[in-house]
């Protein structure tokens, strides 16, 4: 059975930002500023379409094997869930 107090625990939301839930000292922020991912745009241009629905940024898909690689993650679930 709900009380009030649980009804009002419930509608409380907290707001999270990317940057709050990751260290500042991590190897990921570390690897963000040493690489430059913008080379990957013009050499898969040609491979994306311009209609239809917006597809997923290929530097993500990238980063996230490159990411899978570097912590030796073999899941694309625990890397996303990481």
């Amino acid at each position: 059975m709900l009380t009030k107090n649980q009804i009002n625990e419930r509608e409380q939301l907290e707001m999270l930002t990317i940057e709050q839930l990751v260290p500042q000292e991590h190897l990921v922020r570390k690897l963000d500023a040493a690489i430059d991912f913008s080379f990957i745009y013009p050499l898969v241009e040609d491979l994306y379409s311009t209609i239809g629905r917006p597809c997923i940024d290929p530097v993500v898909l990238i980063k996230m094997t490159f990411i899978q690689y570097t912590f030796g993650i073999r899941s694309m679930r625990q890397t996303i869930k990481e």
